[in-house]
């Protein structure tokens, strides 16, 4: 690619490490928004990290809905929705939750290590650290109504924080309540299922509204590349798709149109974007598998591939558009490869 060309493009990679951490004794967060990617106009990400009994408040998003991916350790979270059912989850290394937009929840660390996790939210624009906490909005309001509202004299809320804890810790063994749950669940083990995909170059997990039902605006999912394998070259008609690097190293091209293209280098803990309808493929350029979290603003999961492109039409069609030889192009994959193998040439 030109540097003309690259002049005239967005950044498609995003690296993590380089940000400032929102710091608390029982955990930390470190976020990126469009404002710091602004390619990733529409997704946001925010990696979070929470000690045993380390508790991220109760809280809401009033432009977003979040999912969540459990890199390692374990969590239990709560929600409630706007008829008031309620549930409560425990989810260990591999599985994901879905809070709708604007549904309150909170979201605990548990033994013996804590927990750490990938959230994800379909507005670019998003932000983890001004989203709405229980004890920023008490202390913003005056005390009588606080305490008129929870029936309690204001003395005994002496102790009710001045600001936002953010990050609380809870000291004493939680007791669950037994209340109207909610008809969908917000819980998917997506690790304990079958991948969708299963190449001798990798795996796909998936998990859409298909297959959990109340993500109705996102999915998400885990591939897996062996050494040199290659997510072949495709496109999403109806997602942006967002991938986050867990382990190992990837080349991830972007074509843009219009003569223009990309192809950024990504490893652990970076982020790369593909808007909509950009054609891309990712390739496993490391001596180990790579490990990739990908997440699509959309609950329904599409994706059209060249080989499949291509094996769907007539070879003389095929052989007019590449100017290529009949003979070469009935060498073509005769359906989607999907995942090709790095041992294939």
């Amino acid at each position: 690619m030109s540097s003309e060309n690259s002049d005239k493009l967005p950044e498609f990679k995003f690296s993590l490490s380089g940000q400032q951490a929102r710091e608390l004794p029982m955990g930390w967060a470190k976020q990126a928004t469009v404002t710091d990617f602004p390619v990733s106009k529409n997704i946001a990400g925010v990696l979070m990290e929470l000690k045993p009994n380390g508790l991220r408040e109760l809280h809401w998003h009033a432009n977003a809905a979040e999912w969540g991916f459990v890199i390692s350790g374990n969590v239990r979270t709560t929600i409630i929705d706007p008829q008031g059912r309620y549930e409560t989850n425990e989810f260990k290394e591999g599985d994901i939750w879905y809070f709708p937009r604007g549904h309150g929840h909170s979201i605990e660390g548990l033994g013996p290590d804590g927990t750490t996790f990938m959230l994800v939210f379909d507005n670019g624009a998003f932000s983890e650290f001004a989203t709405f906490s229980i004890t920023d909005w008490l202390s913003q309001t005056p005390v009588e109504i606080v305490s008129k509202n929870l029936q309690t004299d204001a003395v005994d809320l002496n102790n009710l924080p001045d600001k936002e804890v953010y990050i609380a810790e809870i000291k004493e063994k939680i007791e669950s309540k037994k209340l109207d749950s909610t008809p969908l669940t917000h819980k998917y083990s997506l690790l304990s299922q079958i991948p969708l995909r299963d190449c001798d170059g990798g795996k796909l997990w998936i998990a859409s509204s298909e297959e959990f039902p109340i993500s109705t605006t996102m999915t998400g999912g885990i591939l897996v590349l062996n050494p040199g394998a290659l997510r072949e070259l495709h496109w999403h008609p109806n997602a942006d798709e967002w991938l986050y690097v867990i382990s190992g190293k990837i080349r991830l091209t972007v074509f843009a149109s219009s003569g223009l293209s990309s192809v950024v280098e990504l490893s652990e803990n970076e982020i790369g974007y593909t808007p909509m309808g950009y054609g891309h493929s990712i390739e496993n350029t490391g001596d180990s598998d790579c490990r990739l979290l990908i997440v699509f603003n959309s609950g329904t999961y599409e994706e059209i591939s060249l080989s499949s492109w291509l094996s769907s039409n007539p070879d003389e069609l095929v052989s007019a558009n590449l100017n290529l030889p009949r003979d070469i192009v009935k060498k073509f994959p005769k359906k989607e490869a999907f995942i090709l193998s790095g041992n294939k040439k």
